[in-house]
């Protein structure tokens, strides 16, 4: 049977676990006297998707919030709770996933950033974990506002973190409901088994290069259109090569990458104290 959602266990010390710096877990006057030694915080975006047979609605999200809580962790930094709801169009037909359009969702990330630049906040670092934001992401404006500065990322568009996706699973990485994705998924949550979902274990359709170029952002079809050629959700993505073990690996190679790029950004806004253990 598939594991029920709420049969996990409290998640795991250290990557993995429930972040110190998230948001919502603090007081005002909390993050009054964080505004005191930085202006900086994290933002994750993910989406709310399907992600094929035994990835789950949320895996973008997750994985995004996952990754920038261990970040915030390592480096001192704050985390707005994550953007879970996204342009997802293509994925409208399969049960389960909630898409806005890009102008919504560019709106609302306005929004998020007026209200925090409105407290003192400038350094707005999104970490990405949902292909179909960037375009939205990319086109905010933020020169209006005194002091501030904007950096996107994807968790894994970093050199180290892609060359461990191509090494553990090749080609079998794919587009959508990737086995690196579904490993961060399984690492802090739940896990699906493939042998849960026999269609799985089936080799999915493999991409071409020219596929894949012409999609990259998520620029797929239709939702009747897209379903019909991947009627299981997967988009050449291997997804049954996904184990938890791989997400770990693929988080820590991750958390240390964009630490790094957070503070080549945010750096000389942060207080050394405070980044719990990176030199400064």
């Amino acid at each position: 049977m598939i594991e029920p959602a709420n049969s996990r266990v409290a998640p795991r010390v250290g990557i993995g676990r429930q972040s110190r710096m998230r948001l919502q877990d603090r007081t005002w006057r909390e993050v009054e006297d964080y505004l005191g030694t930085s202006r900086a915080i994290i933002i994750p975006s993910g989406s709310t998707e399907q992600h094929g047979p035994i990835g789950v609605i949320g895996t973008d999200s997750i994985c995004a919030e996952s990754i920038a809580g261990a970040v915030g962790d390592s480096v001192g930094a704050l985390v707005a709770p994550v953007i879970s709801f996204s342009p997802a169009p293509f994925n409208l037909s399969f049960p389960g996933t909630i898409s806005i359009p890009e102008d919504v969702f560019a709106a609302l990330v306005r929004e998020i950033i007026r209200s925090l630049h409105s407290q003192g906040f400038a350094s707005f670092y999104f970490l990405n974990g949902h292909g179909a934001n960037l375009r939205p992401l990319h086109a905010i404006d933020v020169s209006a506002l005194e002091n501030a500065r904007i950096r996107i990322r994807s968790w894994w568009e970093f050199p180290e973190t892609m060359s461990l996706r191509q090494e553990l699973y090749g080609d079998w990485e794919g587009m959508h409901a990737t086995p690196s994705e579904i490993s961060v998924t399984q690492a802090v949550g739940r896990v699906i088994s493939a042998d849960d979902a026999p269609e799985s274990l089936v080799q999915p359709e493999r991409l071409s290069q020219e596929f894949i170029r012409a999609r990259a952002g998520d620029r797929h079809g239709p939702p009747d259109e897209h379903r019909a050629r991947f009627p299981d959700g997967r988009v050449g993505s291997h997804s049954a090569l996904a184990c938890p073990d791989h997400g770990l690996e693929l988080m820590k190679t991750a958390v240390t990458e964009i630490a790094e790029d957070f503070l080549g950004f945010a750096g000389p806004t942060l207080d050394g104290e405070r980044r719990n253990g990176v030199s400064t």
